[in-house]
């Protein structure tokens, strides 16, 4: 038997450090949670990807009492880039969320497994990682690439 470390290095920034386009795509994912449709769990989540064209395309988590017909932030916003942008690629993804007090939430949140599968294949249309910023109301996570969030990921598509 042989024994397999998977490793993920996660930069952590307090939010005021965070500058530039990132900060821009940071705003635009926690102003997409105000679009968020909500009303059975109450936890808003927005989701911004900025593309290679430099468009930003965002998206937030719609419930819906038919669970499970809604759908996540990330899935929102990765289906409609595409939709919108078929040729454009994946650069980065900011996701945000705030909590049933409708404050930011203290901690990142990272994507739901569905979600990560989905953002997965876009990062492989892409051809390189996708840098993914998890934000939280102080602390904000950078990790890699989608990749970096679901080791051993089904990739043989």
């Amino acid at each position: 038997m042989k024994e397999k470390d998977i490793v993920c290095k996660i930069n952590v920034f307090d939010l005021s450090e965070v500058a530039g386009p990132v900060r821009h795509l940071v705003e635009e994912a926690i102003s997409a949670t105000e679009r968020s449709y909500a009303p059975y769990s109450h936890f808003c989540v927005g989701a911004a990807i900025r593309l290679d064209n430099g468009e930003i395309v965002t998206g937030a988590n719609q419930e819906n009492v038919a669970y499970p017909s809604g759908t996540c932030a990330e899935r929102s916003a990765c289906f409609y880039a595409h939709a919108r942008y078929p040729e454009a690629k994946f650069v980065e993804i900011a996701i945000a969320a705030r909590g049933c007090d409708g404050k930011l939430v203290a901690d990142p949140i990272s994507p739901c497994g569905a979600c990560r599968q989905a953002l997965l294949e876009y990062e492989v249309l892409a051809g390189k990682g996708v840098t993914v910023w998890l934000v939280g109301r102080d602390k904000v996570y950078q990790l890699p690439s989608v990749a970096s969030l679901l080791p051993l990921a089904f990739t043989d598509f």
